[in-house]
């Protein structure tokens, strides 16, 4: 343990003097600005207060500790509204510090909608309060889009998009039903009824029933095998494995019934590791293990903001069991559901619970070192960068561009952001560049800067509001000049520009014709390197696409309403574009996102009189 120097920064101590005694959000800063932690507090005086009392911490706090050169703080009108503005803080600043669970990392669920009267089985990442069944999620394992193939291939669910009601009637069925996977309620051979009699049992077999399918399964291999159809015998002895699989994972003396979510939080004091175990119809679809380096003093309060961020999308079990006791009044209040959070479990809960630090333990234990070598590439490398180049900023966000074109057509430029030495792919932007004539790289990059500086004035668009740290430029010194000609001309501060030449992997600074020479495999060239190659990937990427697009324009881009995805759909499920003009509308329908209106489109575009 360190102890921390309390008369190193006067400045914070006056600061300590003024904190109020209200709820609110506190964030911490280094020497560079740069936002290393962001915290809720009840009381802000004494939280804040905490961190700088010369008392020992666990060796995580005071690493962060040793860091802050500077805090700020917002008061808020109840911890409620701290915990939200704290959420939106960690979102948008990404500290070091803080546990930061990945932005589209969702698990899969299986959605009915049971208000329609044919519904089908949806895979969704997003669970909505709807008044649609959702389960899961499913992950670590288990393939979600296998299990909807066995419960359709059981229980013959549709798979297309057709609106069906009640009225309506297609003129024939789809290919599934002449295989046996689908009950055809598009031509009524089905009634809603005895529809949602299917789905009914297949409810059984998502809440942990799976004799009923094994048994239908078993049967329907044994009838193929029989009338020697032994490629639809393969395809249900496969199904079987899944269903065997999921026995598999059958939790002993736990009622199907039951949905449990378990959490356990190992720390050596420096690294911390909670692990997630999902419990649903009595088996355990999965186990997850999140490392991390989080500053909080105490270790419920860690657990307590993994649960707020891992709960923002994740359906909400009857139990949930923690390692450690937390303010379960706010966490209830929180989620907006009422659930029976488990502190210190008994019985079955308790066997559940060491399983889960079991995983901990041994995911701490492997990859201390794997995070350690983490650090080293991504906020060391970014301190030595900073030092190696004399940058005026430490480069928390770093920005790429470079662009591609052949022959001076379709030119395009990409915008690639790290933050904190790591890709940022939701902030990677695409140029097209509009006003350059010819092969002209250098008009091309300030044309593309141009714009990306535009917008951060305006504040328009999120991958734009942010300004960056450090913007590199793949070229060399002409590349370089060319671009911070725009950079001046734009008026804005606080923003160091390199550029980066590939042949000896030189690095020029404005204002000077000498390069700096970074060694050759050293963590803070290795960090330009993968950024650049992130742009050149991305540029030549997006340019592939434009040209593709123009080589292979067919009849179904002159189809209102049919996009590229679309397309690529349609294709994908008839091969050419012959098949799909002697397609019917009920076989177009079965194609995902093609609905009843689209399907009629696509047909009359092939059929008109000529």
């Amino acid at each position: 343990m360190f102890v921390y120097n309390i008369d190193m920064n006067n400045r914070i101590q006056e600061k300590l003097k003024l904190l109020p005694r209200k709820s609110g959000v506190y964030i911490m800063k280094d020497e560079n600005s740069t936002v290393i932690y962001v915290g809720k507090a009840k009381v802000l005086k004494n939280r804040v207060s905490q961190y700088f009392q010369n008392s020992p911490k666990p060796s995580k706090v005071q690493a962060m500790v040793d860091s802050i050169d500077d805090f700020e703080y917002f008061i808020t009108i109840s911890e409620m509204d701290a915990l939200a503005l704290e959420s939106n803080l960690i979102k948008k600043y990404q500290p070091f510090y803080n546990i930061l669970l990945k932005d589209g990392k969702q698990f899969p669920y299986i959605k009915i909608n049971m208000k329609e009267p044919f519904p089908k089985l949806e895979i969704v990442r997003k669970v909505k309060a709807d008044g649609a069944k959702y389960f899961g999620p499913y992950f670590a394992g288990i393939d979600i889009r296998e299990i909807v193939k066995t419960i359709n291939a059981a229980f013959r669910l549709r798979t297309c998009n057709q609106k069906i009601s009640n009225s309506s009637i297609a003129k024939r069925e789809c290919l599934n039903y002449s295989l046996g996977l689908c009950s055809a309620p598009c031509t009524k051979k089905i009634t809603s009824e005895e529809y949602h009699k299917e789905l009914t049992r297949v409810i059984n077999f998502l809440n942990g029933n799976d004799d009923e399918i094994e048994a239908i399964l078993q049967q329907k291999m044994e009838n193929a095998a029989k009338n020697e159809n032994f490629e639809n015998a393969l395809i249900y002895r496969d199904r079987l494995k899944m269903v065997s699989k999921l026995k598999q994972r059958i939790v002993a003396n736990l009622p199907k019934n039951v949905n449990k979510d378990v959490f356990a939080y190992q720390t050596n004091g420096l690294s911390g590791v909670i692990t997630s175990m999902v419990v649903r119809g009595g088996k355990i679809l999965g186990v997850m293990n999140y490392a991390y380096n989080d500053a909080e003093l105490e270790e419920s309060e860690t657990l307590f903001n993994f649960l707020i961020q891992y709960y923002q999308n994740v359906l909400i079990p009857d139990d949930i069991i923690l390692s450690h006791e937390i303010d379960k009044d706010l966490l209830t209040a929180y989620l907006g559901k009422k659930t029976n959070i488990i502190s210190n479990p008994h019985g079955i809960n308790k066997t559940l619970l060491d399983m889960a630090k079991d995983n901990a333990s041994d995911y701490l234990e492997k990859h201390i070192e794997k995070e350690k070598i983490r650090y080293n590439n991504t906020l060391g490398a970014l301190k030595l960068l900073k030092e190696k180049l004399n940058l005026t900023n430490f480069p928390h966000r770093m920005e790429c561009y470079d662009i591609s074109n052949i022959s001076g057509t379709n030119k395009t430029c990409s915008m690639v952001v790290f933050i904190n030495g790591e890709p940022s792919k939701r902030n990677y932007r695409k140029f097209k560049i509009k006003t350059v004539k010819g092969s002209n790289d250098f008009a091309s990059l300030q044309e593309a800067l141009t714009r990306r500086f535009t917008r951060l004035k305006n504040q328009d668009g999120e991958s734009f509001k942010e300004k960056p740290d450090l913007l590199i430029i793949d070229g060399g010194k002409g590349q370089l000049s060319a671009c911070y000609e725009v950079l001046q001309e734009s008026g804005l501060q606080g923003i160091d520009m390199i550029s980066l030449a590939k042949r000896i992997e030189e690095v020029f600074k404005p204002g000077s014709s000498t390069p700096t020479l970074l060694k050759p495999g050293s963590v803070e060239l290795r960090m330009l390197q993968r950024i650049r190659d992130e742009a050149h990937r991305f540029t030549i990427t997006f340019h592939r696409n434009i040209r593709t697009k123009q080589q292979t324009h067919s009849a179904l881009d002159d189809i209102a309403g049919v996009g590229e995805v679309k397309a690529k759909a349609l294709l994908n499920a008839f091969g050419t574009s012959e098949n799909i003009k002697n397609a019917s509308i009920e076989e177009l329908q079965c194609v995902k996102g093609i609905h009843l209106a689209l399907a009629e489109q696509i047909y009359n575009h092939f059929h008109k009189e000529r």
